[in-house]
């Protein structure tokens, strides 16, 4: 056998090889979310930022960032009404809380690379929605400060676990 033909065969085992472990990889996204659960999920986020007195927005997310439910509060700031919906579409395209850029971001160095990121979103306040161990949305809370719209969205994210 010629090296060309060598390594024309160890090139054609190596990408089935790796087309084939890619194949078995899980899915961590599940089933959009319906409207049902997002309604489920915003209602235990805006009862704690009542309970709180902090007025906030809120959105629920698909895994593609579609919007599928969207609330604000009276007297919220306008700001928020779209800034909500960005930290939810955040943590559903990078399956991790908005936290996490936030604390990059925070350490310096290296972190700052966050800042080129397209769409992550460094502010606590979207955090992942999981169900059945796969992620079927996001929730997103602003109006309030990044700790309290992440405490909001952590109850409407728990909610459905």
């Amino acid at each position: 056998m010629t090296t060309l033909a060598r390594r024309f065969v160890f090139a054609s085992l190596f990408f089935f090889c790796a087309f084939t472990a890619y194949g078995q990889m899980p899915n961590p996204y599940g089933a959009p979310i319906s409207l049902e659960d997002a309604k489920k999920a915003a209602a235990p986020a805006l009862a704690e930022a009542r309970k709180n007195n902090w007025t906030v927005a809120v959105a629920i997310v698909d895994p593609s960032g579609n919007l599928v439910y969207y609330e604000k509060m009276d007297h919220t700031q306008l700001g928020s009404a779209q800034f909500c919906i960005s930290k939810a579409r955040s943590a559903a395209h990078f399956k991790r809380p908005t936290k996490a850029f936030q604390d990059a971001l925070a350490g310096g160095g290296v972190g700052l690379r966050v800042l080129k990121v397209e769409g992550a979103v460094p502010v606590e306040g979207g955090i992942p929605i999981v169900m059945g161990g796969k992620i079927v949305g996001a929730i997103g809370v602003s109006g309030a400060a990044s700790e309290q719209d992440s405490q909001c969205a952590k109850a409407g994210a728990d909610t459905l676990k």
